[in-house]
């Protein structure tokens, strides 16, 4: 199977954002890179999560501090994980318009029996 690299950018604010699309029925995708960079003077929270298809709420960072002017990678290293059919990767910061995000994926890695 072909490889299909993507990435979305978005700009937070204090509502939820969608950080990804929903991966494709019948298809799993792979984050391989969230980086937050902040575009304030001062500094700012935010909150990285995933919404699985069955409901609830899985944090992958609960308000993270970011300093002024500066940036983090929440997937590094060669760190990846995946997102099922149904599952959305929202974000959210504690100012309007507070934040870039670049979210990177690997589209459609597997297939769901």
């Amino acid at each position: 199977m072909a490889q299909n690299f993507a990435s979305q950018y978005t700009q937070l604010s204090t509502g939820t954002s969608a950080l990804l699309p929903t991966p494709a029925a019948g298809a799993s995708d792979a984050v391989i890179g969230i980086r937050i960079a902040n575009i304030l003077t001062n500094a700012i929270t935010v909150k990285v999560f995933i919404t699985p298809s069955g409901g609830g709420t899985v944090y992958i960072a609960f308000d993270l501090s970011i300093p002024p002017n500066s940036s983090v990678e929440l997937v590094q290293g060669g760190a990846k994980f995946v997102l099922n059919p149904g599952d959305v990767i929202n974000a959210s910061a504690s100012e309007a318009t507070a934040a870039d995000v670049v979210t990177s994926v690997v589209d459609a890695i597997s297939l769901i029996p």
